[in-house]
């Protein structure tokens, strides 16, 4: 594989980026790659209806030779139910939404995080590279969920018009997440917990500074909270703008790291100036800019950050958001080949 990194997982570098500190060697953050890059890393996967834990075995492999040292997975089936999405270059989000008023909040089927399976977290601790430890992800976040089963225009109308049944769809959203994470957290095989959550657009936030603080910040801490309990670090996921609401992730929320850039709103480089003796900074290398850009300037880019952050720390090298499958992987490996220039 062109520039593969091989190394052993050594989870104690990441945790050394997340108490921002300098990691004994540059270390690597990626929410999700995809099955492309998967399969050159770690060969076909498993059959589809393979257990859950070969399916994540198999995933921890294909992290574990692209240089990680953890394996990004879910806990469990959790799941908030949402109308199917028709999807063309957009998507609406409005549609299909499930709940509008009192009755089908009630009628509307509830799922219970304390009920769900998480034995794959258990099951696949034999099965992950020596040296690795899973970071649990959620089913998206609050914000996003809620979104999903009221639509976001209707949300809008909803916080104005009938507050009090918004605030009741946030509680139930927000429990049962800060319910997955508390279970999840409580397993030896996680490392560190993950809370994807969009607030933002490239200008804004989706919603009010004010209301996030009221309706979706107060669920975060609280699994954030459970996350530190259980002596695990908590990493937000969260795309869009967001300037007005930085001391809230750091100050109030907690978070140890923050993962999701785009240059058109903060450039990583000046994220981690601003922010980067308070909060670890993750990835940040935009997608726009992997697509566009040669290897050479990849590199070199993905270099700069590496060096920037040598004596300071506090850093993990990626991609601002993912890497789906419309960035070749060439221009993924000329991202993570520069750890061998700064070693």
């Amino acid at each position: 594989m062109k520039n593969q990194v091989h190394r052993q997982p050594d989870f104690r570098n990441i945790l050394k980026v997340l108490n921002r500190e300098v990691p004994d060697r540059p270390t690597l953050f990626e929410f999700f790659m995809n099955m492309n890059l998967y399969r050159e890393a770690a060969g076909d996967p498993p059959p589809e209806d393979a257990p859950d834990e070969e399916q994540l075995a198999y995933l921890a492999r294909a992290y574990a030779a692209c240089g990680y040292d953890y394996v990004n997975a879910v806990g469990c089936g959790l799941n908030f139910h949402a109308g199917a999405k028709t999807r063309k270059e957009t998507i609406s989000l409005n549609e299909h939404a499930w709940i509008h008023d009192w009755e089908s909040f009630y009628a509307y089927p509830w799922p219970d995080a304390k009920a769900c399976d998480y034995s794959r977290l258990e099951k696949v601790a034999p099965l992950l590279p020596e040296g690795m430890k899973i970071m649990l992800s959620g089913p998206n976040g609050v914000l996003e969920n809620v979104i999903d089963i009221v639509g976001y225009d209707n949300l809008c109308m909803m916080l104005y018009d009938e507050p009090e049944l918004a605030e009741a769809i946030f509680e139930k959203v927000g429990s049962a997440l800060v319910d997955y994470y508390t279970i999840g957290a409580q397993y030896e095989s996680v490392g560190m917990i993950m809370c994807n959550d969009d607030w933002g657009f490239n200008t804004q936030t989706l919603l009010s500074p004010e209301m996030l603080r009221k309706y979706v910040f107060p669920w975060h801490k609280k699994s954030v909270e459970a996350a530190h309990k259980y002596g695990k670090p908590a990493i937000l996921h969260s795309c869009g703008y967001m300037l007005d609401i930085m001391d809230d992730i750091i100050d109030d929320m907690k978070y140890d790291g923050r993962h999701s850039y785009e240059d058109n709103i903060v450039p990583v480089e000046e994220a981690y100036r601003l922010w980067g003796d308070r909060i670890a900074i993750l990835g940040g290398l935009d997608v726009d800019f992997l697509i566009r850009s040669s290897d050479e300037e990849i590199v070199q880019r993905a270099k700069g950050m590496l060096e920037a952050s040598r004596e300071r720390g506090g850093y993990a090298l990626g991609s601002g958001n993912s890497i789906p499958e419309y960035i070749p992987n060439g221009k993924y490996f000329a991202m993570t080949s520069a750890i061998n220039l700064v070693e």
